[in-house]
């Protein structure tokens, strides 16, 4: 299944995609995309549903985040081999772990602003792992149990804010409109190995990142168990698992967003998000 969240900001309803790719609406089935409506009951209750009798949406209506009630937005950092190589770093001999705001969460295709004072805002797109049950102390073969499905992230960055003042990476990686999710939740089941996605980004029409979640150092299942070792992870919790090559401070001299530039960036199966940075 594809769920997805549509409506305006702060206001959007539940919705699902039927295989014509339009979208219905499930408001009178669940609340939200979110809570237990994630639960392996919940999923497959929705999954029972007659798709085709569900209300059908006109028109073409903004998107926003798939999934709704996020407690925790995690980051694994330099979790893929060659993009440790591109920025000089070495990979870790454990998971990199931080924390994005919740905050930062915006629909797929809602502007990204370029924050104040930022002169090196990047790009990542990156595979977000959706828990859809609580996770404590998990193995890593029942790791995907508590997994409700996977969606595209762009992992936006202000790199000198990340990198060249003191402290941790969250406040580079925090900003308001830093964490674009969707446009679907899509279900385990329709992701046959999440270590084998084809993923990329373009600015300007320009193909920056083109690569695979084959070159993950940790795969999804270790992720998700690792975590539960330090943490619980809960119904709607938001996992984002590094990012290929062909980021900005990679580039040789670097290249940042400014206003104006347009993104484009997907996954296979997971679709595709758009979006134009402005300034703040």
């Amino acid at each position: 299944m594809k769920l997805l969240r549509y409506g305006q900001p702060g206001a959007e309803k539940p919705g699902i995609l039927d295989a014509q790719g339009r979208i219905r609406d499930l408001s009178a089935h669940v609340a939200d995309i979110g809570g237990a409506a994630l639960s392996p009951e919940g999923l497959a209750a929705i999954a029972a549903l007659p798709l085709d009798s569900l209300p059908l949406v006109e028109g073409e209506p903004r998107l926003g985040p798939c999934v709704t009630g996020t407690g925790k937005f995690i980051c694994i950092g330099l979790n893929y081999s060659d993009h440790a190589a591109e920025t000089g770093a070495t990979v870790p001999p454990e998971p990199v772990i931080f924390m994005k705001a919740t905050s930062a969460i915006q629909g797929p295709n809602d502007p990204v602003e370029i924050p104040r004072g930022s002169a090196k805002t990047d790009w990542e797109v990156e595979l977000g792992v959706i828990i859809g049950k609580t996770a404590k102390y998990v193995s890593e073969a029942d790791a995907l149990d508590h997994v409700a499905g996977y969606c595209v992230i762009n992992d936006l960055s202000e790199r000198a804010f990340q990198l060249e003042h003191q402290g941790q990476w969250t406040k580079g990686k925090s900003a308001d409109t830093f964490g674009p999710v969707g446009p679907w939740l899509v279900t385990k089941d329709e992701v046959a190995d999440p270590q084998n996605l084809g993923m990329w980004l373009e600015v300007n029409g320009h193909r920056y990142q083109n690569g695979s979640t084959r070159t993950m150092v940790y795969g999804v299942a270790f992720v998700v168990s690792y975590l539960s070792r330090f943490m619980s992870l809960r119904p709607g919790d938001i996992i984002s698992t590094g990012t290929p090559p062909g980021v900005g401070l990679g580039q040789k001299p670097p290249v940042y967003l400014k206003p104006g530039d347009r993104m484009e960036l997907g996954i296979d199966g997971l679709g595709q998000q758009r979006q134009i940075c402005v300034s703040c």
